[in-house]
């Protein structure tokens, strides 16, 4: 810390304090474990069960039913108690459990599965009068436990009824240590203040006093946030940002962070073989560094067929290897150093051009490539629907963390790889939303929402804020960019502005988050011991302290809010 003072001293107290201020606390404080191993014994149920009766299953059959035309037996095995449905003749046939759901309540769900044999998909679901709403999935195995966690909000006050299916009927299925806890939307949003605080925020006491160590009572303090270190959020954009003062305006005084759209994509950079250009790359680069704006690489190649340079589709599998060696050397040896990430392979998951044409490991080359030629540079599997559509398993967690071990195992030990999730959303289930990252979270790696937006329609603009304060607040996500880059023709599903640089709805929503989480100017007053205490971001902050008996209240005082366990005191005195 630096400090400049002559005729007054501040005393600052940095310590860790996990509480909230003023406001409400929810009762029960939300679980974002999530285990992604298969276990001996499954642990047990998160918040005791919930709303669920005999959760633990050491009650028998106590509280559950057969659904469908399936056999329920209680079973033990060591000491671990459990249930087990069997002679199954349709995916549907399970056990269920009656309950009540409150509308408009978030639910988040967790059990623990194990099948008879094999690898098995298993899935959850709540059903009502209205249909069925799917929860979440898990791929179970037989002789270990397996955590499926999931989430939905009630659209209704209404009976249901919670089960489970799997498409392999000649399977067992063993269900244990199940939880449904209810959750009201102000607990909801005191889970995301409360992971705020933890995350992004330390609690700050200043004490303002005299040169002989008296509290100056009543002074009025000004500060201001100087330097955020804040999670980044930033914003795609284009090559029309090169032209258009406008644009640019009002993109940099906003953003540090963003991902170029389509600029840096193999199409753009090589329509035809042998014949590179980076310029409109190499340009937009330049006016991000110039403005010091952080670029996040994207993407080196693309799975999808139909966005590929239309000459890679008449070469043979082994001359597409080599031109793919070739376009990973040259663009990320061009721009090594000057991106903070990789978007390696997009949407791998979805789609499978270099691997039908390559082979099953064009995914793992991918990363090797990338990896051998830029090993410092963080490094994403990006794909869409991990959180946002559950009806989508081919991108759902479970998915995602089996190709990415698949890739992780290839590579060498210390590789930087990592989690990119899309985000693009319709009606967001910010419950699932957050139990599916708890899941992906549970690999120990990065994890950020790449292109963040959300269908047109009446409730854009409020289902994008749920979606940033939720993706803000979680614990393990470490970074936003949001989909927005601006075309006269249209964006691509989601523009925050007109083409005259006016914010649309979805704009201000922005405005007024990046506000919030963003520096700050405060001013206080001191109490009758001088102190003032605050919740400050992470940064670095100047404070200017005015009371009458201060000869120099120009005078700025210097401090950093850093992100510690430990607490610190820092007294600085007048000089004699």
């Amino acid at each position: 810390m630096s400090f400049g003072l002559k005729n007054n001293l501040i005393l600052l107290l940095l310590s860790l304090c996990t509480s909230l201020f003023a406001g409400f606390e929810a009762s029960v404080l939300y679980d974002y474990t999530a285990s992604i191993e298969c276990l001996e014994n499954p642990h047990k149920p998160q918040y005791d069960g919930g709303i669920i009766t005999n959760p633990d299953l050491n009650l028998g059959l106590e509280g559950w039913s057969i659904f469908g035309n399936a056999k329920m037996e209680h079973r033990q095995l060591g000491g671990n108690k459990f249930l087990v449905c069997h002679s199954r003749n349709q995916p549907h046939d399970s056990i269920s459990q009656k309950l009540y759901l409150q509308k408009d309540m978030h639910y988040t769900f967790s059990a623990w599965f194990q099948v008879s044999e094999g690898e098995v998909p298993v899935r959850a679901f709540i059903k009502t009068s209205s249909g069925s709403k799917f929860v979440g999935a898990v791929v179970a195995e037989s002789k270990c436990w397996s955590m499926l966690k999931g989430g939905f909000t009630a659209d209704e006050s209404t009976p249901a009824e919670l089960s489970f299916e799997s498409n392999h009927t000649s399977i067992e299925i063993w269900v244990d240590s199940v939880s449904l806890q209810p959750f009201t939307q102000e607990e909801w949003n005191s889970h995301q203040d409360q992971s705020i605080e933890k995350k992004h925020k330390r609690r700050v006491m200043l004490q303002a006093v005299d040169s002989r160590g008296n509290p100056l009572t009543n002074a009025k303090l000004s500060i201001e946030q100087k330097v955020s270190s804040r999670m980044p959020i930033g914003c795609a954009t284009n090559k029309n940002i090169l032209n258009n003062k406008k644009y640019q305006d009002w993109f940099t005084s906003r953003f540090g962070l963003t991902t170029f759209e389509n600029e840096m994509k193999w199409y753009s950079t090589e329509p035809s073989q042998g014949k590179e250009d980076y310029s409109v790359a190499d340009t937009m680069l330049q006016f991000m560094k110039k403005n010091r704006i952080a670029v996040r690489g994207h993407n080196i190649f693309w799975d999808d067929p139909k966005y590929q340079p239309g000459w890679l589709y008449s070469l043979s599998s082994s001359a597409l290897r080599l031109a793919a060696e070739k376009r990973a050397k040259s663009i990320v040896t061009r721009y090594k150093g000057q991106l903070i990430a990789w978007d390696v392979i997009n949407e791998n998951l979805h789609f499978s051009f270099f691997e039908n044409k390559m082979g099953a490991d064009a995914s793992i080359m991918a990363f090797k490539y990338a990896n051998q030629y830029d090993p410092s540079t963080l490094m994403f599997m990006n794909d869409y629907n991990t959180i946002e559509e559950m009806g989508d398993q081919v991108s759902s967690p479970a998915n995602y963390l089996k190709k990415l071990r698949q890739i992780q195992s290839s590579l060498s030990k210390g590789a930087r790889v990592a989690i990119g999730l899309e985000s693009h959303f319709r009606v967001p289930n910010i419950p699932y939303m957050r139990a599916s990252i708890d899941k992906l979270a549970a690999a120990g790696v990065p994890i950020w929402l790449t292109e963040v937006d959300v269908e047109k329609g009446p409730s854009q603009a409020l289902f994008l804020e749920q979606v940033l304060r939720e993706g803000h607040s979680h614990p393990k996500v470490g970074g936003i960019v949001i989909w927005g880059a601006w075309s006269p023709q249209g964006c691509y599903r989601m523009c925050l502005t007109d083409n005259n640089f006016n914010n649309l709805p979805t704009g201000n929503v922005v405005d007024k988050l990046l506000n919030e989480w963003g520096r700050r100017k405060l001013q206080a007053t001191t109490d009758d011991n001088g102190f003032f205490e605050a919740s400050l971001s992470h940064g670095d902050y100047e404070v200017k302290v005015n009371h009458p008996i201060i000869k120099n209240p120009s005078l700025v005082h210097a401090f950093s809010v850093v992100p510690s366990r430990n607490s610190s005191t820092v007294l600085l005195r007048d000089s004699p």
